[in-house]
């Protein structure tokens, strides 16, 4: 678990990092560089779960490189926030960069909006607590809390 204290506002305890795959961890159904590391020192402290629609047909190659095993999404947005919800909302950090990552942002108790190689949709900028330019960035917030402290305090 990453417990987390932000000064003036909130405190987390994070057991849950639910991840968007294509457009977020994945470029055309490829992992983008930094990810498998970066996943691997988070599973020592936190549960990893995958979400995808398998949009390039390469997810089994993923699940392989990382070791896990995804879930492959089939009725859209819904799915992923039910998904969330199934794991209790609280402890959970949600990362994505799609349109249909909204519900399951909503669904979490934190919120990282990643600006990949695929864009970002407007609509999570405006749902999400950190928005960073790069998923390295967004792992390391859960890696180094302290970066995300200095980002979240009132």
């Amino acid at each position: 678990m990453i417990e987390i204290a932000i000064p003036g506002g909130r405190s987390l305890a994070i057991a849950h990092l639910v991840l968007d795959v294509n457009g977020t961890l994945a470029l055309d159904g490829a992992l983008l560089p930094g990810v498998k590391p970066r996943l691997e020192a988070l599973r020592q402290q936190v549960q990893v779960h995958l979400l995808t629609a398998d949009t390039h047909g390469r997810q089994a190659a993923v699940d392989a490189e990382l070791g896990l095993q995804a879930t492959i999404i089939r009725h859209g947005a819904a799915e992923k926030g039910a998904y969330v919800l199934g794991l209790g909302g609280e402890g959970v950090a949600a990362v994505g960069n799609g349109a249909n990552d909204l519900v399951m942002f909503n669904a979490a108790s934190l919120r990282i909006a990643v600006l990949g190689p695929e864009g970002l949709a407007a609509p999570l900028v405006a749902a999400a607590d950190v928005l960073v330019r790069n998923i390295a960035d967004g792992l390391d917030l859960l890696l180094y809390p302290s970066r995300l402290i200095a980002t979240l305090r009132r």
